[in-house]
């Protein structure tokens, strides 16, 4: 188990209980992620407390190994006599250069599962979709097949030793970044999250979603991130809600055909996480202007303290700090400000890359690092008007997020002191 961190609608244990009549499940802990903070290891570990629960009260041994799985896994395979592996996919190279190490090293067979999309990321395509609407129509094809309500898993009679969860966290050797986050982690939570999304805000989804004033979007994407709840059972239950027909079509592409696209991104592109993902044309438009003179240039430091001119960025940005989620719509324009107030693109790349894993509970995830590379490169989008610094890459400003919603309004939901700074 690495990227779903769940015990129900989970294709990886269903297999995993097809191929042999005793399942065993294993974590491999890594000390430190990329950029996680101990925000994210937090998260992680408290759902994972509930997967052993959930599994002790099915039966099933769940461990918990201090390393990278390239060093523990084989040994703790063979120590057991496991007669195969199961994992998780994931299109992130760091995965997948671990598996390509197991599945030499192993004694054992391993197979993969992606548990993560509907549509398994390999069957949907085998190279890179460059826009939406070309996955949209795949999937039109394919859902039907894979969109079906997921199995129960079965009972065992393994013996579950317990875990020493303390010792996992002192193992743990990230970097403290941004106040800890009251978040309610793990399946269940996850479970709640979807009914309340479902309950209050599922209706009106398509008109308002994009409103960082109002905040109507899921909230669901931590859950998704660490695994703890299934895209597809969100989308079986949104689709059988009895919601407007317009909202449940709205969440649907954005949870599958969206999503499903930023793993082919990160699946089929080198350089996911750089500006080295660009598109042809986003690196060509770009380089043409990389030399424009830019009004001020901000180094990592001043955004990471939300210290720029404007008011709106920086907001965005304390909201990201403070509870580990920004809005969709701030998200992209947080990101093509930090290409207009950086001294190249691939700074600015580096910089909204390394600031959303770091902040962002949904972090080190393809939806950022195709987001970041669509704001800033051109990623899955198409050439606009030229202008300077942006080229052809879509250009945001203060003037249009006020046509589209609130902006005042938003800021004092998110960071109210930075409209009256009397009042703190």
């Amino acid at each position: 188990m690495s990227r779903d961190q769940r015990v129900r609608d989970n294709h990886g244990l269903l297999l995993a209980s097809e191929l042999g009549t005793h399942v065993h499940v294993v974590f491999c802990l890594l000390d430190r992620c990329g950029a996680a903070s101990q925000r994210h290891f937090k998260f992680m570990l408290d759902g994972l407390e509930q997967v052993e629960r959930d599994l002790r009260e099915l039966g099933i041994p769940f461990s918990l190994l201090l390393g990278d799985a390239t060093i523990t896994l084989p040994s703790f395979a063979a120590s057991i006599g496991a007669g195969a592996v199961t994992c998780d996919f994931s299109p992130l190279a760091p995965s997948r250069r671990r598996r390509s190490f197991l599945a030499k090293s192993l004694e054992m067979p391993l197979v993969e599962v992606d548990s993560r999309n509907i549509v398994p990321a390999w069957v949907a395509a085998d190279k890179h979709v460059y826009a939406a609407f070309h996955l949209r129509s795949r999937h039109a094809k394919m859902l039907p097949e894979y969109l079906l309500e997921i199995p129960q898993l079965e009972r065992q009679s393994g013996e579950c030793e317990p875990v020493e969860w303390e010792a996992a966290r002192e193992f743990v050797k990230a970097d403290h970044h941004g106040p800890e986050i009251e978040i309610a982690s793990g399946e269940s939570a996850a479970r709640i999250a979807l009914d309340d999304f479902i309950a209050t805000r599922l209706e009106g989804y398509a008109e308002r979603r994009g409103r960082p004033d109002v905040d109507q979007q899921s909230r669901l994407s931590p859950y998704l991130h660490f695994g703890q709840l299934s895209c597809q059972r969100a989308v079986l239950d949104v689709k059988a809600s009895g919601a407007p027909p317009e909202d449940i079509a709205e969440f649907v592409d954005e949870a599958v055909t969206w999503r499903e696209l930023s793993d082919n991104f990160c699946l089929y592109v080198d350089g996911y996480a750089s500006a080295k993902g660009f598109p042809n044309w986003g690196r060509k438009t770009l380089d043409a202007h990389a030399a424009d003179a830019r009004d001020v240039v901000y180094d990592f430091d001043a955004f990471e303290q939300a210290d720029t001119h404007d008011v709106l960025w920086n907001a965005a940005q304390l909201e990201m700090v403070r509870t580990g989620r920004m809005h969709n719509y701030m998200r992209m324009y947080w990101a093509k400000k930090i290409l207009e107030w950086s001294e190249s693109p691939d700074e600015a790349a580096r910089i909204a890359v390394l600031l959303n894993d770091r902040y962002e509970l949904d972090g080190r995830d393809p939806n950022g690092y195709a987001g970041v590379a669509w704001a800033i490169g051109g990623v899955h989008d198409r050439p606009w008007m030229e202008r300077s610094v942006y080229g052809k890459v879509r250009y945001m400003n203060e003037n249009g997020a006020r046509r589209k919603f609130d902006v005042d309004a938003y800021i004092r939901r998110v960071a109210p002191e930075l409209l009256d700074p009397q009042l703190f």
